[in-house]
């Protein structure tokens, strides 16, 4: 039984021997009392037998019965003071019994500090069971095993890498003369050598306030979905924004363009001659330019490949397949 509950017990108990040793002595006082009155009459009474068997008014009998009660009550009267006796010596020692009772409360205190102990090294044994498990703050796959089976791990010692990599950042860097076409949240699309064949579609996830070191270029990161987890860490990326985009415009390769004094033309091709016509160059890329012009109108035949002084109204001799001014969109990344 636990000493917080046994001491109230101890202390119910020694307060009832108490109680009982007090009333055992009472009995053994009111029994003495009793005897002692008894022996009193029966003292009288042998007395008066032997004075009247002296005249012979009573039978020796009669006188030794009333001698032998006498002395029967001697007896009892002796008995009952040992008894008191005893009951008194009873009542010391329940008395102080209860003394026991201080010893106890400080057993219970001792016991209550010890429970305390033991609970605190359940704390620190739990714990330390918990520190014997690895576990990851985050779900993800081993990259790299830093020590091997069998090997001591300090508390301060890498066990494992892990990666998650069922979203990673694809990282570029953006010249700040380009970061008007770049914002936070815009479309991108990006492909990777490592993945042939593969375009992949994402969204810009943040923009670097300040340039990298040493550079004019900006960190610019894509948070891409990896579900399948193609993409892993440390392949290169190409990422292409789109700066501008028009619709229904009129193309032209790139080379047909000529840049002259009074600005830029094409020549286009009427009836086996060359044209002259002065053009507005809107967007351009690395292999058409969107023009606008007099007369110009898609699958009209333009000359991209210009000898040196070519004049308006010379013949033309068509080479191979011809190019023509072509209606589509274009966007420049």
């Amino acid at each position: 039984m636990h000493s917080s509950v046994a001491a109230p017990i101890q202390a119910q108990q020694y307060s009832s021997a108490v109680a009982t040793a007090r009333q055992n002595l009472q009995s053994a006082v009111n029994s003495v009392r009793s005897a002692r009155a008894a022996l009193a009459h029966d003292e009288l009474t042998e007395q008066a037998d032997r004075q009247l068997l002296g005249q012979q008014y009573v039978s020796r009998q009669t006188y030794e019965q009333a001698r032998a009660t006498a002395v029967a009550s001697r007896e009892t009267l002796r008995s009952d003071l040992q008894a008191v006796t005893a009951q008194q010596a009873a009542l010391r020692t329940a008395l102080s019994n209860t003394n026991q009772r201080l010893e106890d409360q400080a057993t219970v205190a001792q016991n209550a500090a010890g429970l305390d102990e033991a609970r605190a090294n359940v704390k620190l044994l739990q714990a330390q069971i918990a520190q014997s498990s690895i576990v990851a703050p985050f779900d993800g796959q081993v990259t790299q095993r830093l020590l091997d089976p069998g090997a001591y791990a300090g508390a301060s010692s890498g066990v494992f890498t892990i990666a998650q990599v069922s979203r990673v950042y694809v990282v570029a860097n953006v010249p700040d003369v380009d970061l008007p076409a770049v914002s936070r949240g815009k479309a991108v699309t990006f492909t990777t050598p490592s993945l042939p064949g593969r375009t992949f579609h994402g969204r810009i996830f943040d923009i670097n306030t300040t340039p990298t070191s040493g550079t004019l270029s900006y960190r610019v990161r894509l948070l891409q979905s990896n579900a399948d987890l193609a993409l892993r860490g440390g392949m290169f990326a190409n990422v292409s924004v789109e700066r501008a985009r028009h619709a229904d415009v009129l193309l032209v390769p790139s080379a047909a363009v000529m840049n002259g004094a009074s600005g830029p033309s094409i020549f286009t091709v009427a009836g086996g001659k060359a044209k002259n016509v002065p053009v507005r160059v809107g967007l351009q890329t690395d292999s058409v330019a969107e023009v606008s012009g007099d007369g110009l109108a898609p699958g009209t035949t333009v000359v991209t490949s210009q000898p040196g002084g070519l004049q308006d109204g010379a013949a033309i001799a068509q080479a191979g397949a011809p190019s023509h001014v072509a209606s589509a969109g274009l966007d420049v990344r």
